[in-house]
């Protein structure tokens, strides 16, 4: 019988996440699951229930549905979240729950999430246990070929029980497990969200974050697992430091089939044994740098405002993106970001903030290791400057990195070949962020909500003569009033209409007065 557990619900962005808090233990456990999962489901599988049962004994179990699967909310399957937006759920659940620091449990495809969180939140992971994990999918899960023909039997037969052989072959012959997991694909994900699922999860590569883990880490894996290559988390023990590696005997990979009871006691082992905090004060980090020059031959009175209201810009926008002001010297200008895809989109509403204000912009973005406190220092900036150096006016450069980490997210990349960096012992592979339409998504659907009420009279009519392609000084002297009043007013016009630009606040005041508008 299924137990009576309390579901609910955490929001993160505009998508809610629903989870469960199971059993009183001393310390939190977060339980991230692979490829699909349904909480009311778990409980009423005899093996998902013992597993689950079990690991609440000693801790306080955090369990919760991705989005887009189970009940959490779904999701536009065209537009799928990153692995990104997926640990930045794992974060909102921990809130939400009441947890500021827990061991996390990434089972399967949960490996990936797990292993990015516990790099980008050193301090709120207490220890990692990756159970039939791996960092690069087409490695060590399916080849693009043989992903093919998954996605297209799942297509057609998703919902049967048909992926079974997939992942748990030995209980093929186990008429009520299979019974079981056909309701599990049903009520897990729709059929063409599990295709999406699953290319999205093809995309995952977190290969370059490995050796940015500081927590304690334990490895699953069992010797002939059927979906993941044991080579994975052989390859994940060389990376991670300190990591050690437990194969156990088995054949099916779900992680509450075989014997749950020899995982679940070598989690226990682990998890309730004494474990020191991180001696590092050092996370994973996501570095936008941004220059900014004049190349118009403005003069120097000229230029010092522009470059002004730049800096004043590029203060509002990094804090729309998630982003933390981290350094500036002159007219270099650095920001940091907890994931890539915020640092990219942000890169290019400062690439459109300048264009506005009449400067040119070019911009670097890297991922490393960096303090948690005070500005960033390091290998990791380094290279991110050196890359920002690189960077050609309009340019979005980055390390290659940035692109892996991203995948799922929109973004779109194209490679720029290898440069040779000082500090590197080998050449860094470049991209650059491409095709427009991909880097600003969030911020152009937000706008079309906007209502034209949440502003004042005056800075509706700021915001109209900006439309009319008005400069600040013209617009003061209708108004009569100082230039940088209307400073002020673009900024907070900016701010309540969650708007990257001057550009974009006249399209929307555009589409106000427009055809369709009042």
């Amino acid at each position: 019988m299924p137990r009576p557990i309390a579901t609910r619900y955490a929001r993160s962005g505009d998508v809610r996440i629903a989870y469960q808090v199971v059993g009183q233990g001393s310390f939190d456990l977060v339980f991230v699951p692979g490829f699909i999962s349904n909480l009311d489901l778990h409980w009423e599988d005899e093996g998902y229930s013992r597993l689950l049962s079990r690991l609440s004994a000693f801790s306080r179990l955090i369990l919760f549905d991705k989005r887009g699967t189970g009940l959490s909310d779904r999701v536009d399957t065209h537009a799928l979240p990153s692995l990104e937006t997926r640990m930045d759920d794992v974060r909102v659940v921990m809130d939400a729950a009441g947890s500021s620091r827990a061991a996390i449990l990434g089972a399967s495809e949960g490996a990936p999430m797990a292993i990015l969180f516990a790099a980008t939140y050193p301090e709120r992971t207490r220890s990692l246990v990756l159970y039939g994990g791996y960092a690069h999918f087409h490695k060590w899960v399916m080849s693009p070929e043989r992903l093919d023909a998954f996605i297209a039997d799942a297509e057609t037969s998703w919902g049967t029980g048909a992926t079974l052989q997939n992942f748990a072959p030995g209980r093929l012959d186990d008429t009520r497990f299979a019974t079981w997991w056909g309701r599990f694909e049903r009520l897990s994900a729709s059929p063409t969200a599990a295709a999406a699922l699953a290319r999205m999860n093809a995309e995952i590569d977190v290969r370059g974050v490995l050796a940015s883990i500081r927590a304690p880490t334990l490895l699953i894996h069992r010797r002939n697992d059927a979906r993941v290559n044991p080579d994975a988390s052989r390859y994940l023990a060389q990376k991670i430091p300190g990591a050690r590696l437990v194969e156990v005997t088995g054949r099916d990979h779900p992680i509450w089939t075989g014997d749950v009871n020899r995982v679940a006691d070598l989690v226990e082992e682990f998890l309730t044994g004494t474990h020191a905090a991180p001696e590092t004060e050092r996370v994973l980090a996501a570095l936008l740098v941004t220059r900014i020059s004049d190349t118009a031959r403005l003069g120097d009175r000229m230029w010092s405002e522009r470059s002004e209201r730049f800096h004043e810009t590029w203060r509002l926008i990094v804090g729309r993106h998630g982003g933390r002001i981290a350094d500036q010297h002159g007219e270099t200008l650095v920001s940091r970001f907890d994931g890539p895809a915020r640092a990219v989109r942000c890169a290019s509403a400062l690439r459109e903030a300048a264009q506005d204000i009449g400067i040119a912009s070019a911009h670097g973005v890297h991922v490393g290791e960096v303090e948690m406190r005070g500005p960033p220092t390091g290998l990791a900036m380094r290279v991110a400057v050196q890359i920002a150096d690189r960077a050609e006016r309009g340019d979005i450069l980055a390390s290659r990195l940035v692109a892996d980490l991203a995948a799922g997210s929109g973004l779109h990349f194209t490679d720029v070949g290898k440069v040779m960096f000082d500090d590197l012992d080998e050449p860094l592979a470049l991209v650059q962020a491409t095709s427009e339409q991909h880097l600003e998504p969030a911020c152009r659907s937000r706008v079309i909500a906007v209502e034209p009420s949440a502003l004042t009279a005056r800075e509706n009519e700021v915001v109209a003569l900006i439309a009319d392609g008005k400069s600040n000084a013209a617009i003061a002297a209708e108004l009569s009033l100082s230039e940088h009043t209307v400073k002020r007013h673009v900024a907070n016009i900016l701010l309540k209409l969650d708007l990257p630009s001057r550009a974009a606040a006249a399209a929307f005041a555009a589409r106000q007065t427009g055809p369709d508008g009042p």
